[in-house]
């Protein structure tokens, strides 16, 4: 078999260079690279690096690791699912990897679970190549719909406890996410109570502006939206942040509506818990006086 190459690999090293970090880059060493195709929307790379595990690649950015997705997927998820007193019907945009779905059904009261993804590119690869994501695929309460999160959102009103939109980054196929028109879809699609989580358009150290934009546009449509972070490795800067929304004005998201004992959070969790709820929503200085 032809060895696979790809333009960001070189010298046994993928580099994840972009204009959304200037001046800056990733780069992961390579073990071999698993896979490679272009799919109807982006390019799709899975490689095995030498310390990270399987990495899932997007149009040149890394999606997500095996060794650190953990901190992404339990925080998008945990974060909304527990700031919502009883949320049975779920709904994931994105996370065609699984992960957020492996979360989302730890929660006992969710009785459908349902992940719209565009690409189906990205559930299929994530199966084979990612198992320990994907499998959230094989909840009995999950559904999957192929196809775009805005058109799918439009059918539906009043529907959703929860909606978590794990998507890449505001360039590509995702860029429709992170607009007004976006939010007001997802306002609609939710009960009353409702919560969403979504995202929040990266890093407080590289892109404060995009996220003090995203709030404010944010905040036309709900009442309550804050934002929260998590640490990451292979993520730009190491970090990435969320918005989380509510449709009640009264509802404190910075603090779990519903908590675990302790024995409970170490069988189910490795990042997130109760602490970790508060504490993620507690910002530095310079990004405080900015999002306030």
């Amino acid at each position: 078999m032809a060895e696979i190459t790809h333009p960001t690999i070189k010298d046994g090293w993928f580099r994840e260079i972009s204009d959304m970090w200037p001046g800056q880059a990733m780069t992961l060493k390579v073990n071999q690279v698993v896979h490679h195709e272009k799919s109807k929307y982006q390019d799709v790379l899975i490689f095995e690096s030498s310390d990270y595990g399987m990495v899932l690649v997007l149009d040149n950015v890394i999606q997500c690791t095996e060794r650190d997705e953990f901190s992404y997927q339990e925080m998008i998820t945990h974060l909304g699912m527990f700031s919502h007193p009883n949320p049975k019907k779920v709904l994931v945009i994105g996370g065609g990897d699984g992960g957020v779905l492996r979360e989302v059904v730890k929660h006992e009261s969710v009785e459908e679970a349902i992940l719209c993804d565009i690409d189906e590119a990205v559930i299929r690869l994530s199966k084979k190549y990612l198992p320990g994501m994907s499998v959230g695929f094989q909840h009995p309460n999950v559904k999957v719909h192929v196809g775009d999160g805005f058109k799918f959102l439009e059918d539906y009103k009043d529907t959703f406890d929860v909606i978590i939109t794990d998507s890449s980054d505001p360039e590509g196929p995702a860029e429709s996410l992170f607009q007004k028109p976006y939010f007001e879809l997802l306002h609609g699609a939710l009960r009353e109570g409702g919560i969403i989580t979504t995202q929040g358009s990266e890093n407080l150290w590289l892109h404060l502006s995009l996220i003090e934009n995203l709030k404010k546009q944010v905040k036309t449509v709900f009442p309550i939206a804050e934002f929260a972070w998590t640490t990451i490795p292979t993520y730009p800067s190491g970090q990435i942040g969320f918005l989380v929304c509510s449709k009640d004005g009264s509802r404190d998201v910075k603090k779990p509506l519903r908590t675990l004992k302790e024995a409970e959070e170490d069988k189910l969790f490795k990042y997130y818990s109760a602490k970790v709820h508060e504490a993620a929503f507690v910002l530095p200085k310079f990004a405080e006086k900015a999002l306030r």
